[in-house]
């Protein structure tokens, strides 16, 4: 089983209240082969809802409690991120999950790159705090930009 991003899946999720639905994603979970989960739905945040970053770090600095996640009126929600990627993980122990599809940038699902805590669009290198959770999981990350390898892999 894969676990994917919702909003890939073209679930209306994101914090605008709008999916980012990529196609050959969506036929992953009508499928079967993979599930769609938002992290941050998991951890109860409304849709729509405030858009956050991550200030003071990446995903790795959130789940070490050297960074937070903030909303841009400085709003910390750092907790219902943390019990989001908490909600996940445990899917993914269940559902003996090997391989994710992560949506890029976010601060929560983001691979490899996301936003600089500062709302001005600006990435650093780094990931979103599930990535990193997964990832200290062992698990397997692969984003929309290069879903493709997750068939060539065997996943």
């Amino acid at each position: 089983m894969i676990l994917v991003s919702a909003c890939l899946a073209g679930v209306k999720c994101r914090y605008d209240g709008e999916h980012r639905l990529v196609e050959n994603i969506r036929q992953l979970t009508t499928t079967g082969r993979a599930m769609p989960l938002c992290p941050e739905v998991l951890g109860g945040r409304p849709i729509p809802r405030e858009p956050v970053e991550i200030t003071g770090g990446t995903g790795v600095d959130v789940l070490d409690g050297r960074a937070k996640v903030v909303d841009k009126n400085g709003g910390d929600h750092t907790q219902e991120i943390l019990d989001g990627v908490t909600e996940f993980i445990k899917a993914v122990k269940r559902m003996n999950v090997t391989a994710v599809i992560m949506k890029t940038k976010s601060p929560a699902c983001g691979a490899g790159r996301v936003y600089d805590g500062t709302f001005t669009g600006l990435l650093i290198d780094g990931d979103g705090v599930l990535t990193a959770a997964l990832k200290r999981e062992g698990i397997k990350i692969y984003t929309e930009e290069n879903r493709e390898e997750i068939f060539l892999n065997g996943n």
